[in-house]
């Protein structure tokens, strides 16, 4: 009996240490996405991975192999491997079965079709009259310590004679030491979040961003995931997507009802979604439904691409209102499949490219970004009354200036170490390094201006170029805050090398209203302009090191102008601008005008001019300094309208122009972009040429393709030659798509976008324009091509070609070859 006892230990002892448990996960074989609820099947043990294709099974023969299966791939057999590493199992797409495969049952399709229905019910926004609450949000990018190699690397390259050098790379070494005692970086903000039957708003109370006196306010209207899992479109870094439990995302997921469990003792259905096409970067996840009143009370999101996203977001159950309203967000950002930089607040997080590697130590892909955000202070159906002013966040001086007693007020989860440390040495990091002061001038240069003592120097103003002045250097500067707050003096002056002129200009400014940014000034310019140019006085002035479209114009004319004009946002989503002016034109080449029998050399204009941009789509940020449009939304709307004003001021002509313009930007999550601007302008009554339309044309009248070669201008026809066409009434349509830089190497990372433009215009008596020949557009103008930008330091090259009924019996005529440059401030 002792035997058969030792011998059943024997055997029994054997079994249990020649079981090894194996951690895998099962993952797309060309995408590297994670294959949820996938089976896998071992002799006589069958396992389930879970939503994010993960399992972990005990082996007891490595001989053995597992099959792995699901639904629209090929079986795949694999042998796992005793090696303790992460066992990764790729399989591969059946094109044959996967058109068949997604179609959920019909329990689960009608869960989420009640869902859908009850929103009404359910979504806190539609169910209740109004709420409000207070929101603790706390953001830090962070990295956990122990998962970063503390080791100094040995890195060989090669010099410019090929010969192996030895290089101490010791950067990881710094990033663990930095992040042992604080995070990388972080901001908390408390914001008072309104709602009423007609709008929401947002306000915050306080906030403090590590190493800022004044906090970056673009960074706290940062909107990285949607507050309401009802929203739709899903918003994902500021990329909308089509929202699983919305009647079109039905056509875009599929589902699968998992079990049902019980939360704050409700039952609820475990639903995951992913979409039918697996290889689509769209939310993939798990809805917690309530069986009774099918509303969300807990929701899991992942997407996988070039940024890794794991969201949570819990409910907590009110009896008497009969919802789930939200207790909680989590989101974590990390590493994706690419290998570009993504740049926060000027810090990066470097991602390496593939998924089912294992991570190493590298410090930038151990970096996170993690949010959470908490709601307290709960109100629901109490009076919430909401100025309709169009802002959707609003920031108070006095958020600004909260004592760290307020913040120790304000109740945390956990207690952090490094947290209260990051403030410290950050602060620190920030005076010593001068990054406030940096940002101050990044924000200066992006819109034109560098900041000098009591002036902010034009930078647009110290070097042109055109066929007309030749070289034209100038100096042109405005006051800043140092002179004052209430008022500003634009001046600038230049001179023309080529037609030796003095140029010159003043603009005095007072301001009315400093929330509306409401300014009231006049203005006296003497200079040269563009014919037939069309410009919008509510266009955003971004900063270009030049104008490439000028360069090689020769047609302008001299105009001295004087004006008042009155610029304000004081309606909601809108920049808004009237002026009333007189000008003296004198056309610089030959032409004359001729109109009710008289000729026309030079003349007087006296017009006024009202001109709006309408941005109903984007939301805005009411701060201490003015309005800012943090969330940047498509399409936008522009609208201009001129009259000339008949016996005013020696006015010569009566005529009305309207022109129009609407511009729609498609982001995508992949990186990519499509875009769409429609432009269109109508002119009635007497106008002379000066005042038509050219269309942007932006093409050398010469022969050979090489002498024509200039720089390509933004939104120009590239092909068009220049005074080729004038119109009084046109339209015009721009389609651009933009794809991901590529790395070819040696740092060449060109942007390729392809570009198709058109045209059409009429003009009514031509003949009264004599002196410069020029054609109409009533067939149509239409050209196509490719751009190759930022191929190296910010320039690259595009080419066009010319087609339709305009187009030329030269095949050479109708290409257009450019030099492109874009400027990129790493702002």
């Amino acid at each position: 009996m002792r035997y058969s006892y030792l011998l059943f230990l024997l055997l029994l002892t054997n079994f249990i240490f020649g079981q090894t448990k194996i951690k895998g996960q099962v993952i797309d074989f060309d995408t590297t996405i994670p294959i949820a609820f996938a089976k896998i099947t071992y002799d006589k043990t069958t396992v389930f991975a879970d939503w994010e294709g993960k399992f972990s099974l005990e082996i007891t023969d490595f001989k053995k192999p597992l099959y792995i299966r699901y639904k629209g791939y090929y079986e795949k057999p694999a042998y796992a491997s005793n090696d303790g590493k992460l066992f990764i199992i790729k399989l591969t797409q059946d094109i044959n079965k996967i058109k068949n495969e997604y179609y959920s049952l019909n329990k689960v399709n009608h869960i989420v079709k009640k869902v859908i229905e009850n929103k009404k019910n359910t979504q806190p926004e539609k169910a209740l009259d109004s709420y409000e609450y207070k929101n603790y949000e706390y953001i830090q990018i962070t990295a956990n310590p122990d998962s970063i190699s503390g080791e100094i690397d040995k890195i060989y390259k090669r010099n410019l004679f090929g010969k192996e050098i030895l290089k101490l790379d010791s950067t990881n070494y710094k990033f663990k030491k930095l992040v042992e005692k604080s995070h990388i970086y972080q901001t908390e903000k408390v914001n008072l979040i309104q709602h009423n039957q007609y709008s929401n708003k947002e306000t915050v109370l306080a906030t403090r961003m590590a190493g800022f006196k004044e906090p970056l306010y673009e960074f706290l209207g940062l909107k990285l995931i949607s507050y309401s899992v009802y929203e739709n479109p899903f918003e994902l870094l500021e990329i909308p997507l089509q929202n699983p439990i919305s009647n079109y995302g039905r056509k875009l997921y599929t589902y699968h009802l998992l079990d049902s469990t019980e939360i704050q003792n409700r039952k609820v259905y475990r639903i995951y979604f992913e979409p039918k096409k697996l290889r689509a970067n769209r939310l993939r996840g798990i809805l917690h439904v309530d069986a009774e009143n099918f509303s969300v009370a807990k929701a899991q999101y992942r997407i996988y691409g070039i940024v890794n996203v794991d969201a949570t977001y819990t409910f907590n159950y009110l009896k008497k209102e009969n919802i789930w309203f939200p207790e909680k967000r989590k989101i974590i950002l990390s590493k994706g499949s690419n290998s570009e930089d993504l740049t926060i607040l000027g810090g990066t997080m470097k991602f390496r490219s593939s998924l089912e590697q294992n991570l190493g130590n590298n410090a930038s892909d151990r970096t996170i970004l993690i949010l959470e955000s908490t709601p307290f202070d709960i109100k629901i159906n109490e009076p919430v009354v909401l100025k309709f002013d169009g802002i959707k966040v609003y920031v108070p001086e006095s958020s600004l200036k909260k004592s760290e007693k307020y913040w120790n007020s304000i109740a945390k989860d956990t207690i952090d170490i490094r947290k209260m440390k990051t403030y410290t040495s950050l602060d620190s990091l920030s005076q010593s390094s001068n990054i406030e002061r940096k940002i101050f001038l990044g924000k200066k240069i992006i819109n034109g201006y560098l900041p000098i003592s009591y002036v902010d120097l034009d930078l647009r103003s110290i070097l042109k170029y055109n066929n007309y002045e030749g070289f034209r250097i100038g100096l042109g500067a405005v006051t800043n805050n140092k002179v004052s707050e209430d008022y500003k003096v634009a001046f600038y002056g230049a001179y023309g090398f080529k037609d030796e002129g003095i140029k010159y200009g003043i603009t005095p400014s007072y301001l009315l209203n400093k929330l509306d940014e409401t300014w009231l000034s006049i203005s006296y310019i003497d200079d040269v302009s563009e014919i037939g140019q069309t410009t919008f006085a509510t266009d955003s002035r971004r900063f270009r090191v030049y104008d490439p479209r000028p360069f090689n114009i020769s047609t302008f004319y001299n105009n001295r102008i004087s004006s008042a004009f009155i610029e304000s946002k004081i309606l909601p989503k809108t920049s808004a601008y009237f002026s009333i002016s007189q000008s003296e034109i004198t056309p610089l080449f030959d032409y004359t005008f001729i109109n009710n029998g008289q000729s026309f050399s030079n003349y007087n204009l006296t017009s006024a001019q009202f001109s709006i941009q309408w941005n109903p789509f984007s939301s805005y940020m009411q701060t201490p300094l003015g309005k800012i449009e943090i969330e940047k939304r498509h399409p936008k709307f522009s609208l201009q309208i001129t009259q000339t004003i008949p016996e005013i001021f020696g006015n010569n002509f009566d005529f009305t122009k309207v022109d129009f313009k609407t511009f729609y930007e498609i982001p995508y999550l992949s990186g990519q972009k499509s875009s769409f601007l429609f432009q269109t302008g109508l002119a009635f009554g007497d106008i002379p040429l000066t005042q038509l339309y050219a269309i942007a044309p932006n093409n050398l009248n010469k022969d050979a393709i090489l002498k024509r070669i200039t720089f390509a201008g933004k939104n120009s026809f590239e092909t068009m030659y220049y005074n080729e066409f004038f119109s009084d009434k046109y339209v015009s349509m721009q389609l651009k798509h933009t794809f991901n830089r590529i790395n070819i190497g040696y740092k060449l990372n060109p942007e390729f976008t392809v570009v198709t433009r058109m045209a059409f215009g009429t003009i009514d008596n031509p003949e009264n324009h004599v002196g410069l020949p020029f054609n109409s557009l009533e067939k149509g103008f239409f050209e196509s091509g490719v751009e190759c930008n930022k191929l190296f330091k910010g320039f690259g090259l595009v080419a066009f070609y010319r087609y339709g009924n305009y187009q030329l019996a030269n095949f050479d005529d109708n290409i257009a070859i450019k030099i492109s440059y874009n400027l990129d401030l790493g702002l």
